[in-house]
């Protein structure tokens, strides 16, 4: 168990990485909120476990679900960024309203949400933030113009946040993961390969969330590049 116990809000705790990082800081201990667009995911109880719906795509409901947050858990000191999705495509295959909803969800929701809890980050003794961004973030890709550019909007913001933050308790990091085995690829016409070294684990990404938590108070982890040992991609056949 971590020598200081923490309660910790996990945005995207229903599946993929999002679960995985819930379930391993409950399983050190920490009391978790989860967020999640549809909670009748959430199918197991925990008693350090409690959930509120959120859907990041509507701007304007936000401030208000972060109020009742900090109103029923103003113990509240670490938040963990996991919820977003990926959609690609050639610029023109997007309208309007898909590339604001997906800079929306990806970047400027985490934005918002980050802006109505660092006030009283920065009055916590210890406090972390910690954003699960992506390779896409490192380098652009073709078909990738408006996710890439979600994830390097949040790069750079963790970045520019860090330099503000630089005199408070809240320590700031991002993790970039490559391709990971979840439900992300689903809706895409792309997955990873099939050998277990083409993806990486959720339970990876937990894994260096907890590494992160644990490290000395005195030291900021600033950022963690992941990767499978393989870069494979496998494209699906249309049916």
């Amino acid at each position: 168990m971590h020598p200081i116990k923490r309660t910790i809000l996990v945005t995207g705790a229903s599946s993929g990485i999002g679960r995985a990082v819930a379930k391993k800081l409950l399983q050190q201990g920490h009391v978790v909120i989860g967020t999640s667009r549809h909670c009748r995911q959430f199918d197991t109880p925990h008693k350090n476990f409690s959930f509120i719906e959120i859907d990041f795509s509507l701007l304007d409901q936000i401030s208000t679900k972060i109020k009742t947050i900090e109103k029923t858990h103003p113990e509240l000191d670490t938040i963990i960024f996991s919820a977003g999705y990926g959609q690609f495509g050639s610029l023109e295959q997007f309208s309007c309203q898909q590339i604001e909803q997906l800079i929306t969800v990806n970047f400027t929701s985490q934005a918002v949400i980050t802006r109505a809890l660092i006030p009283g980050l920065k009055r916590k003794a210890h406090s972390n933030l910690i954003y699960i961004g992506s390779e896409a973030a490192l380098k652009g890709s073709r078909k990738g113009s408006i996710y890439c550019a979600s994830k390097f909007a949040l790069r750079g913001f963790t970045q520019a946040l860090r330099e503000e933050c630089g005199n408070s308790s809240i320590r700031i990091s991002l993790i970039n993961p490559g391709m990971v085995n979840t439900a992300f690829f689903e809706s895409l016409t792309f997955q990873p390969g099939d050998n277990e070294s083409h993806a990486l684990l959720p339970e990876d990404i937990a894994e260096t969330v907890n590494y992160i938590l644990n490290s000395n108070q005195n030291m900021v982890i600033d950022e963690i590049n992941l990767n499978p040992a393989n870069k494979v991609i496998k494209f699906k056949t249309q049916s």
